[in-house]
């Protein structure tokens, strides 16, 4: 008995920053200078484009934050979406 193939098409962003994706590696065999082991990755879904952080432990909360905070100008609640 084989699988049938997988027919379904997967949800896209219609605009940037609309779906974001996201993995956490590590911990590395070698730790990298700084004593960073692991590392988060954040894709945006409709651009593609990649952000990349390091860290020394898994603190992926943090990192999210942090590039949360990067990409959302200040004094724009609007784009803050279910948090505000």
């Amino acid at each position: 008995m084989t699988k049938a193939p997988f027919t379904g098409k997967g949800e896209r962003a219609s605009d940037l920053l609309g779906l974001i994706h996201s993995d956490v590696c590590g911990p590395m065999n070698t730790q990298a200078r700084g004593g960073f082991q692991y590392f988060i990755t954040f894709t945006d879904d409709f651009s593609r484009y990649g952000y990349i952080y390091l860290m020394r432990q898994s603190e992926a909360l943090e990192k999210f934050k942090e590039f949360k905070n990067e990409l959302t100008p200040p004094g724009t609640p609007q784009w803050n979406g279910v948090s505000e």
